[in-house]
């Protein structure tokens, strides 16, 4: 999702679609994966008043960490880029990002 977001940003598209779509179809489920671990980490702070569990060699811990953070700078790229290029990159190629 980094490397989505730093290509959003400086290019104004995201990462091209790739061979047979397969780095496209890569960009959405880096996205959707973000997403998940954010929203199992709000169920689970709002059920028990903690987040995750930490997990072997605090690896749990330091992936919900990163996701605050992808999800955080997400918004910061998606606020560039209206301000910047005036739309939000459709998910599949159209005529102003790879058509």
């Amino acid at each position: 999702m980094a490397w989505s977001l730093f290509t959003l940003k400086t290019t104004g598209c995201g990462l091209p679609p790739g061979p047979g779509g397969a780095l496209g179809g890569l960009e959405g489920i880096s996205y959707l994966a973000i997403v998940g671990i954010v929203g199992w980490s709000l169920y689970t702070k709002v059920k028990t008043g903690s987040g995750l569990p930490q997990g072997p060699f605090g690896l749990l811990g330091a992936v919900e960490g990163l996701s605050y953070l992808l999800c955080l700078a997400g918004l910061v790229v998606l606020g560039f880029q209206v301000v910047d290029h005036g739309f939000i990159p459709s998910p599949t190629p159209d005529d102003r990002c790879f058509g």
